[in-house]
């Protein structure tokens, strides 16, 4: 098959739009904005949502499920939520169409006003505190450790599939607590949660750190993050974790008794990653060839090719295949025979290549004689051939599919190395971000008008305060002012 990407180095954006297509992830759908997830994308996404909810569940969480739909007025008591997220409302108005008079088409019916404007959640966290009044009333009901998988929406009106799209997928964690420490542990946790995601399973080394309070999530009192690098040396963030404290609580007036009979307002925190996890994949890994998968989110870790003429040869074939596939198996490794016979071999080398799958193994006439294998790796493009006497094949595959994994991490993370620079200066600082781009590791006075002005000027934003900076006396690049230690700058999706 041709793939006919774009190169990388020539235009990225059309390159990753163009990937995402041709390796059947995702494609636009006739709603503006909204995205359709193809299957091969959304087992990618469902690899990913299984590893998470079982850590989510590992750390004492249970699943819930809330209403899509958040009544108007509740958006409206938490003042600084309202202000974040009110551009991006979706509002339901009516219930009703109806035929047109004059026949020209369906239109609402004016009569079918609803009573109250309902907001099509663009985040959760006011629906739920209403349900929490009604579920906390001791301090024997906490901590309440709640998880959702759901949908949202917030009108982007520059979209892009995965990375920013009208409606998309996610988890959102949403907890209560007795007390302050308890809720900034948990929030600290969950931060850690993603981040050991990110770099174990996507194999995407993370920044762990602090929102600045212009960065900050509208309705917390902190915010953190891990912010990874992509290949066009943009920053991306990959996950938040919301200390709350009691301002959600305050607004919808959820209340426990103490052990020592007073009457309090809870803690909270929210969490969540998003489909935009699979950009964050795509942008990290892929070539000019296709998407590169770590072998732990690979639909199929690993795929068979025949290469034969006639059904005689592809029988035999087939036979120790299928001996193969049962021994990876059993390894727990996803492998898959494609023998189709719609298409060439080369055309199935190109698909899976583009596709991204970690191993290839071909098979043809004279490997069943010599008893050998043809294995391919898909990070490096290189080619081995395999004498099946050698070691059990199960073993041999495993072992390969941990060092793809392990090496797609480590050049990931030379990258990100190569793409951090210290600077100094205001001079430096715009040199290096419009030659280099990348993080800019640079002091910064602390204060929102400075990071306000820096952010008007060359659209490079403080990613995030990391949370082993060394305490290291300085004067912020832009204005002069003393500086507590180094701050992450960068241009981000």
């Amino acid at each position: 098959m041709s793939k006919g990407l774009p190169k990388r180095s020539e235009d990225y954006s059309l390159w990753y739009n163009e990937l995402v297509k041709k390796a059947d992830l995702a494609e636009n759908s006739a709603v503006r904005g909204c995205m359709v997830i193809k299957p091969y994308g959304f087992s990618i996404w469902e690899k990913m949502q299984a590893e998470l909810d079982r850590m989510f569940k590992e750390t004492g969480h249970t699943n819930a499920y809330f209403p899509l739909f958040i009544p108007k007025s509740y958006l409206s008591k938490e003042a600084s939520h309202v202000e974040g997220f009110a551009k991006e409302c979706a509002v339901v108005t009516h219930y009703r169409l109806k035929n047109a008079e004059d026949g020209s088409g369906v239109i609402v019916d004016p009569e079918a006003k609803l009573e109250e404007e309902l907001i099509v959640r663009p985040t959760s966290e006011t629906v739920i505190w209403s349900t929490y009044k009604n579920w906390i009333q001791s301090y024997r009901d906490l901590p309440l450790l709640i998880n959702q998988w759901a949908n949202v929406v917030r009108w982007e009106m520059r979209t892009r599939l995965f990375l920013r799209t009208a409606e998309f997928l996610w988890q959102e964690g949403h907890t209560a607590h007795a007390t302050a420490e308890e809720a900034k542990a948990e929030t600290l946790q969950m931060m850690q949660v993603y981040a050991y995601f990110a770099e174990e399973f996507m194999a995407l080394p993370v920044i762990r750190g602090r929102k600045t309070e212009n960065e900050r999530f509208a309705g917390a009192d902190d915010t953190l993050c891990i912010e990874a690098m992509m290949q066009d040396g943009k920053a991306l963030q990959a996950g938040t974790s919301h200390f709350l404290g009691q301002n959600f609580a305050k607004a919808f007036d959820v209340k426990f008794a103490t052990k020592e009979g007073g009457l309090e307002y809870v803690w909270g925190t929210s969490w969540g990653v998003s489909t935009r996890l699979m950009g964050a994949l795509i942008m990290a890994h892929s070539d000019d060839n296709g998407l590169v998968l770590p072998p732990k989110l690979a639909p199929n870790q690993v795929v068979i090719v025949p290469i034969y003429r006639g059904e005689n040869e592809l029988e035999a074939i087939s036979v120790k295949a299928k001996e193969i596939m049962a021994a990876l198996r059993s390894k727990g490794i996803s492998v898959k025979f494609d023998d189709r016979d719609t298409y060439k071999p080369g055309w199935k080398f190109a698909e899976y290549e583009l596709k991204g799958v970690p191993v290839r193994i071909a098979m043809g006439p004279r490997d069943l004689e010599n008893g050998t294998i043809e294995i391919a790796r898909r990070d490096t493009l290189t080619k081995e051939t395999f004498q099946l006497t050698e070691m059990p094949v199960e073993e041999k595959i495993s072992a390969l599919l941990d060092d793809i994994q392990t090496s797609i991490y480590q050049k990931a993370l030379t990258f990100r190395n190569e793409m951090t620079t210290e600077v100094n200066s205001w001079e430096e600082f715009q040199e290096v971000l419009d030659q280099k781009g990348g993080f800019l590791s640079a002091h910064w006075d602390g204060t929102s008008e400075t990071e306000d002005k820096i952010k008007e000027l060359t659209k490079a934003t403080i990613r995030c305060i990391p949370l082993d900076r060394k305490e290291e006396k300085g004067s912020c690049i832009f204005s002069g002012k003393p500086s507590e230690g180094r701050v992450y700058f960068a241009k981000a999706y």
